[in-house]
């Protein structure tokens, strides 16, 4: 009777050693030596060892030949899905070197990226994590921590933190400062960065995500950053900074702090920050000024609230409608955060505000208000302002405005060409290519100095009309093949000239104004008196 064929006992086979079915080496090793054994001191036979200890009959011959099992051999398989694009694949990973460490892409934006850009190439997400990971192997892997999950109710707290990210402001790459703030309870988000994480940006950030949300959170978390906390002390209790105690008063909430070097007690925000930021901040967005890039960061806030968050029914945008009248109110007016100081102006048409330079249209000698915020400054005179500037953190600084010096630039249209205000507003992108070929010809037509004042006379129409229309009346010109400054200036006023509209009269109406035919018979007799003399 022949002996039943026995299955490889449990304990050969580890998924630790590449997944479910593969036999453990050292298992495999002690086979080889029960066959080798088997076979001279036991049965003796190659198929009798193969039926009483269950294995193929090559697997006894290759435990005779060597008492070492063979090492297995994997035939690397073909990727028909990734080989189309596995080139753009490599271009991301490569660019992701030079890109910010915590801006670069993760498999999931790689495959929606590839997805995007190859949609005559389906290939599925796990064939692109998997090539991505074979690429990242070499690095690190940090573990995790266990975190207890928390259950939060509407408006009772939100999360607040600051993290680095960079931009393409104008034609430079900027690294910019950040402030988020996440509500706990809806999942809805506030974004908006800054030149620098100072207190007086961590402040009026709070009021323009006060603003955008709808109210004030009862409670808000922190890490212990300096703009709120002034010395750490004995447990959680923290000594905070005076405008802060100051501005949480103002707007009625409580402020927490985690426990120093523990992010994960406030891992709601963290997770927005990794999320936003692979989403928003790759590739890198490109603004024309820390405005216009705030406005972008609003846009995809209120993108967001589209989302729905993982393990949840309704969108972003729902629950924070259900949380809103939950808020406490809006204060009446907001907490006063601009530094002011009364500078003169300078032989240079700049006021010195904390060691920079910003031009004004005003005389040398002028006292004038200067008011600074966290991103902006701005000058008044006699209760209106008359010159706003982006903040400059810099040192010794100036930043210049060229239609500041339009007036004087009149008095002096030399000194057009090489001034520094012109330089700045090519460098920002202000000045289009259309602008000099303008000036060129007007140049050419009516000398240096007559064509240069003129010149100046079409930017005083921009000061005047706004930038925008300029420039299109000026586009327009050159596509008409005219570059005379009286026709731009006719461009710019055609869309403000109003004509006023032709209203049809009855015929009847017009009766009014009828005259009998004059006679011209006394005419005649003077006539005929002057012939007869």
């Amino acid at each position: 009777m022949l002996a039943p064929l026995l299955p490889y006992p449990t304990s050969m086979f580890s998924p630790d050693r590449g997944g479910e079915g593969r036999v453990d080496r050292r298992v495999k090793v002690e086979l080889f030596a029960e066959i080798r054994r088997e076979y001279q001191f036991g049965i003796g036979t190659i198929k009798g060892v193969a039926r009483k200890l269950g294995v193929h009959r090559r697997q006894v011959r290759q435990a005779l030949a060597d008492a070492r099992p063979p090492e297995r051999t994997y035939t690397e398989r073909a990727r028909p899905a990734l080989s189309p694009v596995q080139a753009f694949i490599d271009e991301i990973l490569q660019g992701d070197r030079a890109a910010p460490r915590k801006q670069r892409h993760t498999a999931r934006r790689i495959h929606d990226r590839v997805c995007a850009k190859y949609p005559q190439s389906p290939i599925g997400a796990s064939t692109v994590r998997e090539y991505v990971r074979e690429w990242k192997r070499e690095q690190g892997v940090s573990g995790r921590e266990t975190c207890v999950p928390q259950s939060y109710q509407w408006g009772d707290e939100a999360q607040v933190d600051w993290y680095e990210a960079d931009a393409v402001l104008g034609d430079e790459q900027t690294t910019l400062q950040v402030f988020c703030l996440r509500s706990m309870a809806s999942g809805a988000v506030f974004h908006r960065a800054y030149r620098r994480a100072t207190q007086q940006a961590f402040l009026d950030a709070h009021e323009h995500a006060f603003h955008f949300l709808g109210g004030v959170f009862a409670e808000l978390r922190y890490d212990n950053l300096s703009s709120a906390v002034r010395k750490i002390l004995r447990g959680s209790r923290r000594e905070e900074t005076v405008r802060f105690l100051a501005f949480r008063s103002h707007w009625q909430f409580e402020a927490t702090f985690c426990t120093p070097a523990q992010g994960h007690e406030k891992g709601g925000v963290e997770g927005e920050v990794g999320y936003f930021r692979r989403n928003h901040w790759v590739p890198l967005p490109i603004a024309e000024d820390l405005d216009a890039l705030n406005a972008q960061l609003l846009d995809g806030c209120r993108a967001d609230e589209a989302r729905i968050i993982d393990g949840r029914t309704q969108t972003v945008g729902d629950a924070l409608a259900l949380e809103r009248p939950h808020l406490r109110p809006l204060a009446a007016e907001r907490f006063d955060l601009q530094e002011i100081t009364f500078p003169l102006v300078d032989g240079l048409g700049c006021v010195r505000v904390k060691l920079n330079g910003y031009s004004v249209p005003a005389p040398v000698g002028t006292r004038l208000d200067a008011r600074l915020s966290a991103d902006h400054v701005e000058v008044w005179q006699h209760g209106a302002c008359i010159a706003r500037h982006e903040r400059s953190y810099g040192r010794h600084q100036s930043v210049l405005n060229l239609e500041h010096y339009l007036d004087v630039l009149e008095r002096k249209p030399g000194a057009l060409a090489g001034s520094t205000p012109l330089a700045q507003w090519r460098a920002r992108g202000l000045w289009p290519a259309s602008y000099d070929a303008v000036w060129t010809t007007l140049m050419a037509r009516h000398g240096k100095q007559a064509g240069t004042r003129q010149m100046i006379g079409l930017l005083q129409l921009g000061r005047r009309y706004g930038a925008a229309r300029l420039q299109t009346a000026v586009t327009t010109a050159l596509t008409l093949g005219c570059t005379d400054d009286a026709a731009i200036h006719h461009l710019v006023m055609t869309a403000s000239l109003t004509r006023p509209a032709v209203v049809a009269l009855p015929v009847g109406v017009l009766a009014q104004y009828d005259r009998p035919v004059p006679s011209l018979a006394e005419y005649d007799q003077l006539l005929a008196t002057a012939v007869a003399s």
